[in-house]
């Protein structure tokens, strides 16, 4: 098995995982700081916050790994970011569907979720068999930037 392949199998695993918590961390712990992570109400907004950072920790997770085990993969940030922005389309597409035709239920989120994170992690997959993308040490600003991007929303719907 390629060290891709197992990058992005505990980038999925690592990402579904974190999900679960960030979607409950700003219900029994609210304040400004869980709000940056953990959906305040029930929108969908809310909740792709929660997918884009998880797939954030499972691409950290994955570069950490990557560093020190000094393997030499390519485009981890940018397949880590294009994978949390194809997973926001991905997610409320398939909610606006599932939550129509089924009602807003915490299972169909998860499974939703869960769909989002897997669909944008085969994506980041091929990204990262891709030559080196010139971007690729700007990719943290962009996501920081886009991460600001979210907590501004969050607190201009209030």
């Amino acid at each position: 098995m390629s060290w891709i392949l197992k990058l992005k199998i505990i980038g999925t695993f690592v990402a579904s995982l974190s999900s679960f918590p960030l979607m409950f961390l700003y219900k029994k712990f609210p304040n400004f700081f869980t709000s940056i992570f953990s959906p305040v109400n029930n929108s969908l907004w809310e909740h792709v916050k929660v997918i884009f950072g998880s797939i954030l920790i499972g691409g950290i997770t994955q570069k950490i790994i990557m560093l020190i085990k000094k393997v030499p993969v390519n485009n981890i940030c940018f397949s880590t970011f294009i994978s949390a922005i194809i997973a926001i389309p991905i997610y409320i597409i398939l909610a606006s569907i599932l939550f129509s035709l089924f009602g807003e239920r915490s299972v169909i989120k998860i499974l939703v979720t869960f769909i989002a994170i897997l669909v944008a992690e085969v994506i980041s997959y091929f990204i990262m068999k891709r030559p080196e993308f010139k971007l690729e040490n700007y990719t943290i600003i962009f996501a920081i930037i886009t991460y600001i991007i979210f907590v501004f929303i969050t607190y201009l719907k209030k």
